[in-house]
């Protein structure tokens, strides 16, 4: 039974899903949005919003977490957003449903900054 497991596991292993995850959210800071399946923008989202909100008290420590968490130019780049998120509490982030892909009928979704 899965009774209080959390998260999808996307058929991947921990290690791989922990990759994916620092890739993906490693694009979304560089491009500011990023267009995936619905179910891997649901995941993204929590590890992108925390990521934000450690990104706007850009001290040391803070830094050294967000290399860890993605890549040190995505890290800069999420230091950058934050700042111009500054008096925003939290919600940094919105999924829009474009559809279906034509190929396997996964449906797609933007994940995207709100401004």
């Amino acid at each position: 039974m899965r009774h209080l497991k959390r998260g999808k596991k996307f058929g991947r292993e921990r290690d791989a899903r922990r990759a994916l995850m620092k890739t993906m959210a490693a694009s979304f800071f560089m491009h500011g949005r990023i267009e995936t399946t619905e179910a891997k923008a649901r995941a993204l989202r929590p590890y992108v919003e925390k990521t934000l909100t450690r990104a706007k008290a850009p001290t040391l420590s803070n830094r050294r977490l967000l290399i860890a968490a993605s890549s040190p130019a995505a890290a800069q780049h999420a230091i950058q957003r934050a700042g111009e998120m500054a008096g925003r509490p939290g919600g940094y982030t919105r999924i829009i449903k474009v559809g279906v892909r034509k190929s396997d009928s996964a449906r797609i979704a933007i994940l995207e900054l709100v401004k």
